[in-house]
């Protein structure tokens, strides 16, 4: 089970603070989890430009220039933000026992560290 997941609210802890042009401190919700790089794709954090060769599509309408988007940042750059204390918190596991259909099954959950919330 993964400790980040795609939707999961997570703050970028390293890197340059926002008054040096960097995104530490920054949140935003992770757009994707590319697992066997260990990188996240998070919202409104890493942006970098990128120059596109001009084109014309189908209807003659020219494309291309300079576009910005996100760029991955490694999975150990962010934590997940606890939802209890909107604070960035380590992830942990847990074993619970949950009754499905009558029947008891015990289940791993993803809990917040700083104050125990289940995720």
């Amino acid at each position: 089970m993964a400790k980040i997941k795609k939707g999961d609210l997570v703050q970028v802890i390293s890197g340059k603070t926002q008054a040096r042009g960097g995104d530490r401190g920054k949140t935003g919700k992770v757009i994707e989890v590319l697992a066997d790089q260990d990188r996240v794709l998070v919202e409104g954090v890493n942006f970098v430009t990128k120059h596109i060769k001009v084109g014309q599509s189908y209807r003659g309408a020219k494309t291309g220039g300079i576009e910005t988007h996100e760029a991955p940042i490694h999975i150990s750059n962010v934590a997940l933000v606890d939802p209890k204390t909107k604070k960035p918190t380590r992830v942990g596991f847990r074993e619970e026992v949950g009754e499905k259909g009558g029947i008891k099954k015990t289940i791993r959950v993803r809990y917040a560290k700083k104050s125990g919330e289940t995720l």
